[in-house]
């Protein structure tokens, strides 16, 4: 099998994969249609409310993701997916069923994504580390890429797919959509073949676990640079449900069809990072900082394109840079960090991934709705960029960068990011 699609070779990934993806439709239209219920039904154009729903689905993984992490290092991976993908179906529809039946107000929102946020802290660290016990060490970071190509596929179809079905049959059946398409991870789950596992060292119940996952972050430089750089970019910069929303509505005057076009077009780029990802064997810190400096540039130019369709295109580069970044990062901490820490570490990752936005997106909201929707852009994109070259003027200030000149070309290398060990499962 091709190179790219390796893993799909192994009948317990293949599962996975085809389940995940009608998931991730459902999910990604949910998103678009709670955002556009809040934006363009229960407020008069509030982005500030959009930011406080999309922060209230995300603070449950500043709360509680260390704790979760430790519970995926011990649990039953199989068991605990069951019941979070289970939770966040019922989830689903219940709130179409409110909104269905005319009753859903904004605090019935707000209430649902931080139900939603909860149960999704638990899911995150044990869906990403499960991905170990589907695919033999060999083949994990190829897995983890073709999980977010799984997942920008989905971003690709479920957006403006969303965008229709809100303007022909209305948010809440979007929502009821959405909780029905978790039987198919279910079903998956419930198909795989237990003897085909590959068995991950579990972690002994012991004092300290969260202390011991954080020392080991620290210990790590190349670990410690993929934090910050995904901290900041995800907080001002990866706040597309929000910028989109607003630009379209805002900005352009359009509905939510046109919105939905604007995250399909997205995922484009965002499906071609993915794939790209899937094919590198070797994932490193030096490719997520020079994504985040690519993602800043194609975010500028974005932020500046005077047309809704010229704005529409922009977004494929700036999908390409964040996946490459995201994917990168998601496959360098799993594939480096030792089997028996993978749950914990996975949580902190996706603390400061995911536990960002409720820091960034109320204030990126705010800026949208006071200063203009362009600015909302663009101060993600200027993030993005001071941080990439925070990153390398440490690396200048501590001789960990070697810049070489020559008639052909310039290079600029990283010389050391930091001692990486790749484990064996």
């Amino acid at each position: 099998m091709n190179k790219t699609f390796s893993s799909l070779a192994i009948y317990n990934y293949r599962l996975w994969f085809a389940g995940a993806l009608v998931s991730n439709v459902g999910t990604w239209m949910q998103r678009v249609a709670q955002d556009w219920l809040v934006l363009a039904v229960l407020t008069h154009n509030s982005s500030t409310a959009v930011g406080i729903t999309t922060g209230l689905q995300f603070v449950p993984y500043l709360l509680l993701g260390p704790f979760t992490g430790v519970i995926a290092d011990r649990v039953d991976h199989r068991k605990l997916l069951l019941a979070t993908q289970a939770g966040m179906g019922v989830l689903g529809l219940g709130l179409g069923a409110l909104v269905l039946t005319d009753t859903a107000h904004l605090f019935h929102v707000y209430a649902f994504a931080f139900a939603l946020g909860v149960v999704s802290a638990f899911d995150a660290p044990v869906r990403q580390t499960f991905v170990g016990d589907l695919v033999p060490r060999s083949k994990l970071a190829n897995a983890v890429g073709l999980n977010s190509a799984s997942f920008n596929a989905a971003r690709l179809i479920g957006p403006g797919l969303a965008g229709l079905l809100i303007g022909w049959i209305g948010s809440g059946w979007v929502f009821m959509l959405n909780g029905a398409t978790f039987i198919s991870t279910i079903v998956a789950i419930m198909l795989m073949r237990p003897a085909e596992f590959h068995e991950q060292q579990r972690a002994p119940r012991s004092p300290g676990q969260v202390l011991d996952a954080l020392r080991y972050v620290r210990s790590r430089r190349d670990l410690m640079i993929i934090f910050v750089v995904v901290a900041v970019v995800s907080m001002l910069g990866l706040n597309f449900q929000l910028t989109s929303a607003i630009m379209a509505r805002v900005e352009f005057g359009r509905g939510p069809e046109e919105y939905g076009i604007l995250g399909s077009i997205l995922a484009i780029g965002s499906l071609a990072g993915a794939i790209l990802a899937a094919r590198r064997t070797n994932p490193s810190a030096r490719l997520v900082v020079a994504s985040a400096a690519g993602f800043g540039i194609a975010a500028s130019a974005m932020a500046l394109m005077p047309t809704f369709w010229s704005y529409a295109i922009s977004g494929i580069p700036v999908g390409f840079f964040a996946l490459t970044m995201l994917t990168t990062s998601n496959a360098t901490v799993q594939t480096t960090t030792a089997p028996n820490m993978r749950g914990r570490v996975m949580a902190l990752y996706m603390m400061v991934l995911m536990g960002a936005t409720p820091i960034g997106s109320p204030l990126v909201g705010w800026i949208g709705e006071h200063w203009g929707p362009r600015l909302a852009v663009g101060v993600g994109s200027v993030s993005a960029l001071l941080v990439a070259a925070a990153v390398v003027g440490n690396a200048v200030a501590h001789k960990r960068l070697d810049v070489a000149l020559s008639p052909r070309r310039p290079f600029v290398r990283f010389t050391s990011l930091g001692d990486v060990q790749y484990p064996d499962d």
